[in-house]
């Protein structure tokens, strides 16, 4: 079942920079992330930095189900929230985007970042935990603006 609006109002407030840790700030741009394009974790832990275009505002998917990379739009809802993230997390173009510490050169795990947001949702008073369900809430908000599968594969 999808989160529900409330839900995802509650997951997308953006929390105050000056009082919260790194790991709540970067969650909330992963939700965000995931929200506007709706890609799998496995997509979402392998993206690099380099791989996001903010002239262009496109983003290179090199990591996804039928292995073979293509370019997508970036919102401009996400962009401004990339660029602050980028501005506040640092980093080389090389790096990936997204890790478990500020500056970090790891690489998030797909169980690192699961439990990371189950425990980002619960603080926040969200007891559904799952990452895949915000591609779900994507693709019902998709269905609910009346879009059609041909644009979505646009």
């Amino acid at each position: 079942m999808p989160y529900t609006h409330d839900e995802m109002e509650k997951l997308l407030k953006k929390p105050n920079l000056k009082d919260c840790r790194f790991s709540e700030y970067s969650n909330w741009v992963i939700v965000n992330y995931i929200t506007a394009t709706a890609n799998r974790i496995s997509t979402v832990i392998n993206l690099k930095i380099r791989d996001l275009d903010f002239e262009e505002q496109t983003i290179i998917l090199r990591t996804v189900k039928n292995k073979k990379q293509y370019t997508m739009p970036m919102s401009k809802y996400l962009k401004p929230i990339l660029i602050e993230y980028l501005s506040y997390r640092r980093g080389e173009p090389d790096d990936f985007l997204f890790c478990p510490e500020n500056n970090g050169k790891k690489k998030l795990t797909e169980g690192g970042l699961k439990t990371s947001i189950a425990k980002y949702n619960k603080r926040r008073g969200v007891n559904k935990t799952s990452c895949h369900i915000i591609r779900h809430y994507f693709a019902k908000q998709y269905v609910l603006k009346r879009w059609n599968s041909f644009e979505l594969e646009e």
